[in-house]
């Protein structure tokens, strides 16, 4: 280690030539906030500086800009349907270097088996991958999970270096009340000097104090500007969401101000690999925060250094003497087009393309995670006691929904009667980890689906099989598609199998590369809103996935039932009063 010091001091004091120099260089200082005109020094994957200095190696970069590499502060990886090594071959051409992840998809499907997949598999990738540990699996107890992680098992894994500390905390209820399993894992994250992620939306006043109080440093739910602020002023870093399915940006843009930017953070959440190949990651925010007038040095720091100072993690997010060497290379501020990136010092992208290939992972731990209690096409019908019914209306853009009441039909014997003539869908939740036999149903209104059905194991967080459409016909002839091929998502159609991707990783992640997964992403999207007329304003399956999510308001639904999020309890679907 001291030959190591030594030999930078001699590369930084021009008595031996840099590995790489960058010469021409307009150089983003996320300290000062200035461009600095310039040649790069680069040694054994550190930043040397900026000065006169010769390389072994010399690239002209002719006067375009050079950026620290770019961080996600929070991010699903599962949710992109890739597995690590895939995603790093989508996101790194894209200019991130670094992601902060929540395994809690994975986790709630195999638990510890799922973290340890995990981070087995995104080592040794040219992208940082840190570590949040899951802290709620199952995200409530109002939902039957495949695992289920105390503060007892998290504990074998909160000493790892590439944890940060501890997910998102969704159960805000369980943090407010003071539950004591809740605050063992706070205490955890606080005992090992760990940060703690927060996911509060809705919520003021004393409650939001105390739940802050337990140790929350973060916040991604934040959908208006005064929510924003009010998180702002109590300490709470913000990262604003640009994700496929739920878009914050263009509402929380205006509540940037140079008071508080330093406190402002990017995050996609969840994205698609359509999404990041066509419009890109965290570059997406930046350009579109660019666009809606937030200055350029502003959006770039808001993508690296904001982030480090958040989690504490050091030697990143900048481009100054000691930091690591991720660096990308743009054409213009405005534009923000990613021509290069480069990690530890070497170059990992060009032109949007991956310069590596990764390793196929073993997935047998985390495969094989479907099971289900055979259901009959009868199971899937509806009883109500009255012609009027608690509806799921879905939001464009976003997770939210509302709670309707809509007058409904029922049959002779009280059963949901489909009119093709009113846009209201079912929606089954069916437990698929321990066979239970459990079926939550409620009605959907502004997905549009008409003459068919989709399917999905993917299905935040505990990830049981969604299933949507106006018949129940081909309702079940998806669920059978997806026990045979073991998670995944399929389109049906007059009782036929139209499109599927098969997702034998914990029924949520592909093992084919990217390239194949878009390219079948693209053909169902298009089956989706061709064929069966899907609301263009929804992203299908990403906003299916978060239709039996329990702690995003209004009304979602879980094996167990109809959930009313604002009042955390189960309602009837039928109306009588």
């Amino acid at each position: 280690m001291n030959d190591k010091i030594k030999h930078l001091i001699d590369v930084a004091a021009k008595r031996k030539k840099a590995e790489l120099v960058l010469k021409n260089c307009r150089i983003i200082d996320v300290f000062s906030s200035e461009i600095i005109e310039g040649d790069l020094a680069i040694d054994s994957g550190k930043i040397i500086g900026i000065g006169d200095y010769c390389g072994l190696h010399e690239i002209d970069l002719n006067g375009k800009y050079l950026s620290p590499g770019l961080i996600d502060s929070h991010v699903h990886m599962e949710s992109s349907m890739i597995s690590p090594g895939q995603f790093a071959r989508a996101v790194v051409p894209k200019g991130t270097t670094s992601v902060i992840t929540d395994p809690h998809e994975i986790a709630n499907v195999c638990g510890l088996e799922g973290i340890k997949f995990m981070i087995k598999s995104s080592e040794d990738l040219p992208l940082n991958v840190y570590y949040m540990l899951p802290s709620c699996v199952p995200a409530t107890p109002f939902e039957n999970s495949g695992a289920i992680l105390e503060a007892g098992e998290l504990k074998e894994l909160i000493g790892n270096p590439m944890v940060l500390g501890l997910g998102e905390m969704m159960n805000y209820p369980g943090v407010i009340q003071g539950d004591s399993k809740i605050v063992d894992k706070l205490k955890l994250a606080q005992d090992n000097n760990k940060i703690i992620d927060g996911h509060s939306p809705d919520i003021s006043g004393e409650e939001l104090n105390a739940y802050i109080i337990g140790g929350i440093k973060t916040d991604h739910e934040c959908s208006t500007v005064d929510e924003m602020q009010d998180r702002l002023r109590k300490g709470i870093y913000i990262s604003i969401r640009e994700g496929s399915a739920a878009k914050n940006l263009e509402a929380l843009i205006g509540g940037i101000t140079p008071e508080n930017e330093r406190r402002c953070l990017f995050c996609t959440d969840d994205r698609h690999p359509e999404d990041i190949i066509e419009s890109g990651h965290i570059d997406n925010n930046i350009r579109t925060a660019i666009k809606k007038g937030i200055d350029p040095i502003t959006a770039i720091k808001m993508a690296t250094i904001n982030v480090c100072e958040c989690y504490g993690i050091k030697n990143l997010g900048a481009i100054a003497p000691g930091y690591d060497a991720d660096l990308i290379v743009v054409d213009s501020l405005e534009d923000f087009n990613v021509l290069e990136v480069i990690k530890n010092g070497k170059f990992a992208a060009k032109d949007g393309e991956a310069l590596f290939q990764v390793k196929k992972e073993d997935i047998t731990k985390v495969s094989g995670t479907v099971n289900f209690k055979k259901i009959h096409e009868k199971d899937l019908k509806i009883k109500l006691t009255s012609n009027r019914a608690n509806v799921m209306r879905l939001l464009p853009h976003s997770l939210l929904t509302e709670k309707v009441i809509r007058e409904v039909e029922v049959d002779d014997k009280g059963y949901f009667k489909f009119n093709s003539d009113k846009d209201l869908l079912k929606l089954a939740v069916i437990e698929r980890h321990n066979a239970t036999g459990n079926i939550g149903f409620s009605l959907v209104e502004n997905f549009n689906l008409k003459g068919g059905a989709i399917a999905s194991t993917v299905s935040n967080d505990s990830h049981n099989i969604l299933v949507i459409g106006d018949n129940d016909h081909d309702m079940h002839a998806a669920v059978e598609e997806i026990g045979k091929i073991q998670g995944g998502v399929v389109i049906v159609s007059k009782g036929k199998v139209l499109k599927k991707l098969e997702l034998p990783i914990a029924g949520l992640m592909s093992d084919k590369p990217i390239e194949a997964v878009k390219e079948i992403l693209e053909e169902m999207l298009k089956t989706a809103y061709d064929r069966l007329g899907v609301n263009r304003d929804l992203d299908p399956f990403m906003t299916l996935a978060f239709l039996a999510l329990p702690v995003i308001p209004e009304i979602k639904v879980t094996d167990k039932g109809l959930f009313d999020v604002v009042n955390f309890k189960f309602i009837d679907i039928s109306v009588n009063d």
